[in-house]
């Protein structure tokens, strides 16, 4: 490891661009004195940054500007030489701050400590949320965990101390949740490692989803790259009413762009209809708009975000983002590069599912389609909660179904689990009654963590293999994603369907026109539930579970034992030798979906996340193979017996054998996962070729020293057969923009030549002959 603490200023001279200082405050931000957070009182907003930057650019361009274009060009490294085009060019910008979740900090910090510098550049935060298993209730699944994972929240929270890093206990909250209460604001800059970080543009921020080595990027004070996003704009019209919900727009809106319209834009709302919205609401639609590709998406600083900001202590930023509010809004006649315009008036509430987030259907029409489909119309689950959908007014009007409920002698008849957002929300609906409301009918309060929405369920209910259908207020809902049974049919809809369903306890109940029938025999009717935005009172903080960063962290020891389990310091990978890549296998040819979860799954495997030769034992275990049709199950070329994916990778590693992966559309959609990129290279894989990548899984890909290719004509997918060797030739000559030649041969001594094309420029081309993009940083300080 390169493991000497080398000066700022030699680090900042090899850079050439220059490296934020260690946490002191720019000379512009002196003027307005308002800190980004409570919890970080020198650190302050700099809207005069913004605002210079902002007029370098609309000078330049000479055209009004989206918002998205407005915080995205505010942050350049250099405004007035940077070339900027949608869609092309790559922009070398400075965030604000990183957030980094508990299973993707492990591996971020990993890598930061490996750079051997002495503290994080900007300020910084690891969430604790991903590692509670949902099993018994709240108090008992948090205690169990703080049990389990001792060793892993031990090193996060001494590495937090010793790199100048804030720490959220475990049981504080999920990480979105807890940036929305603490950290976003109108303007700012962030990045995460996790694919929802985008909840954050529910206050007018734009927060972008990464792999661990671009949060090593941003924390080492190196210029963080992002291809110039596109700029879809939703207008919205109308206003929200009924059992309408933001979710439902949402919702929609992943119906019309599907999994991967979203791929290389920012989502942009605007329009009258936003102001009906609250700014959980906004923050909710925003959340999952990971599940359409998008970059990230974005509402207009409003009057919603400034309550927002008065209820959570944070008023004198609103009073700042008022006189900078030119800045946090459109320009007017700015251009977005594709309109949808959706009616919130007529938007009827929506159900989306199974096994894929697009798969949109009005709630009115769901029994129906399930009866006609063959999918279990009988709920077996109703899951509130998560990320998307934890807020004080979610959890309000999920109450207010559940208390009329309750007015006529029923409760669920499906199983119903309640998972608070953060400490705060749970403290505040436990005050305020809600979460009473919610145990009454039937519910059980999970820990203030992700839970069954990222597959940490101990469920006990069914058997795996077992038809069933479960409904969610979460995001992503495919084969396997909560429970790890491919045959549970999920479905994503908000919190006050979820409700609804699970007292009606089927598919076929339509909550706006369906009867209920009460413990007295008589019928009602739902009424749509009305809950108030923000708590009338102010929010209950609940227990306080933050772990300031000392001062001075220089003492602290980390401590990673070389037997552990659970962690692991890394070793640097192998640079480019300087010659094409030939005669690789082919270890799995891909067909169909295949998702972050395909390629390293998490529930079971979250507890590796910090050991990266033990998560390798999943690497691609949920892929299709083409070959056979099944899961984990290819030939190995070199013995032709039939094996597990992992198994057969190891073996060609261990013989010196290059090999490859052919995937299909949009390879990589979902979760930010950096281990589907770093198990791929650390068992010996050099390229991977599919039709299209999703955004986040392409650039992790290009991080860890990989070749992420695409086919130039997708139909040459169909060439490539999982018995053929590859070869990429013209490395030599790898340029931007340059396509590179693939040789395929086969079995039987033919050949054909097709061609690939790729996104890598200059900087990224480094990465690859380093062999990753931290060894090309080490690089750099070594020089």
């Amino acid at each position: 490891l390169f493991s000497s603490l080398l000066m700022l200023s030699s680090f900042q001279h090899a850079l050439n661009s220059g490296v934020r200082c260690y946490h002191v405050a720019p000379v512009l931000c002196q003027r307005a004195k308002v800190a980004m957070s409570h919890f970080e009182p020198n650190e302050y907003i700099n809207y005069e940054q913004l605002e210079k930057n902002i007029n370098i650019v609309r000078k330049r361009l000479d055209r009004p500007l989206t918002l998205s274009e407005k915080i995205v060009y505010g942050h350049l490294d250099d405004p007035e030489k940077q070339e900027i085009e949608r869609g092309k060019t790559y922009l070398r910008l400075r965030p604000d701050r990183v957030a980094m979740q508990d299973a993707t900090a492990q591996m971020a910090m990993l890598q930061f400590i490996s750079s051997g510098l002495p503290k994080v550049a900007v300020p910084s935060t690891i969430h604790c949320d991903h590692l509670i298993e949902a099993q018994s209730g709240g108090e008992k699944d948090l205690r169990r965990a703080k049990d389990i994972n001792q060793e892993v929240y031990n090193f996060l929270a001494t590495a937090g101390a010793k790199y100048g890093v804030g720490f959220w206990k475990p049981g504080s909250g999920i990480i979105h949740q807890i940036i929305l209460e603490n950290y976003s604001y109108p303007g700012v800059m962030l990045i995460g490692t996790d694919s929802h970080t985008p909840n954050g543009g529910g206050l007018g921020g734009v927060c972008i989803g990464v792999g661990g080595a671009d949060a090593v990027d941003v924390m080492a004070g190196i210029p963080w790259e992002l291809k110039c996003p596109k700029v879809i704009g939703v207008k919205l019209t109308g206003k929200l009413s009924g059992w309408s919900s933001p979710k439902d727009v949402i919702l929609k809106v992943a119906g019309i762009l599907t999994v991967k319209g979203g791929t290389g834009a920012i989502i942009e709302y605007h329009g009258p209809g936003v102001d009906s919205i609250s700014c959980t609401g906004m923050a909710t639609i925003c959340n999952m708009g990971a599940e359409i590709g998008a970059t990230t998406s974005i509402f207009p600083y409003n009057v919603r975000m400034k309550k927002y900001l008065g209820k959570t202590g944070r008023a004198e930023i609103a009073a700042l983002a008022d006189e900078f509010q030119q800045h946090l809004v459109p320009d007017s006649g700015c251009q977005y590069d594709q309109v949808i315009e959706i009616n919130l008036s007529e938007l009827k509430p929506h159900i989306n599912g199974p096994f894929t987030p697009d798969l949109a259907h009005p709630v009115s029409d769901i029994g129906a389609v399930a009866e006609k489909e063959g999918w279990p119309v009988d709920i077996r689950v109703g899951l509130i909660g998560s990320c998307t959908n934890s807020s004080y007014e979610d959890m309000g009007r999920s109450a207010a179904v559940a208390k009329q409920a309750l007015a006529h002698g029923l409760k669920c008849k499906s199983m119903f689990t309640i998972t608070p957002g953060s400490e705060q929300i749970r403290a505040t609906i436990e005050r305020d009654g809600y979460a009473q409301i919610l145990r009454d009918v039937g519910g059980l309060v999970l820990a203030n963590a992700c839970g069954p929405c990222i597959g940490q369920w101990d469920r006990k209910d069914i058997k795996k293999g077992e038809k069933n259908t479960i409904v969610t207020s979460y995001n992503r809902n495919f084969t396997g994603r909560n429970d790890a049974n491919p045959e549970t049919h999920a479905f994503v809809t908000s919190p006050e369907i979820v409700t609804a369903l699970s007292i009606a306890g089927t598919l076929k109940f339509n909550p706006e026109v369906d009867y209920l029938t009460g413990a007295d025999g008589k019928k009602f009717k739902l009424e749509a539930p009305d809950a108030d935005e923000l708590p009338k009172l102010e929010f209950d903080p609940g227990q306080d579970t933050y772990q300031y960063p000392p001062k001075d962290g220089s003492g602290q020891h980390v401590d990673v034992s070389p037997t552990s389990q659970r962690l692991q310091l890394l070793e640097p990978f192998d640079k480019w030798d300087g010659k094409d890549l030939e005669d690789m296998l082919i270890l799995i040819k891909v067909k169909g979906k295949c998702t972050t979860d395909h390629i390293s799954a998490a529930g079971p495997w979250l507890k590796f996340r910090g050991h990266l030769d033990n998560i390798s034992n999943n690497l691609l275990i949920g892929a299709i193979n083409v070959e056979n049709g099944k899961a984990n199950s290819v030939r190995n070329a070199l013995t032709q017996e039939f094996g597990p994916v992992p198994d057969t990778a190891r073996y060609y590693k261990k013989m010196g054998v290059k090999w490859a992966v052919v995937g299909d559309e949009n390879y990589g959609e979902g979760s930010s996962r950096e281990h589907a990129a770093l198990e791929p290279r650390h068992l010996g894989g050099r390229v991977i070729i599919t039709k299209s990548f999703a955004r986040i899984h392409e650039t992790n890909l290009k991080k860890q020293g990989l070749l992420p290719l695409t086919f130039a004509d997708p139909a040459d997918y169909n060439k490539i057969h999982p018995v053929d060797k590859l070869s990429i030739v013209g490395l030599a000559d790898f340029a931007p923009g340059k396509p590179l030649k693939c040789i395929i041969k086969h079995p039987n001594g033919s050949q054909e030549t097709i061609m690939l094309n790729h996104t890598f420029n200059k900087s990224q081309i480094e990465w690859f002959q380093a062999g990753s993009a931290l060894n090309r940083m080490k690089e750099l300080q070594q020089k």
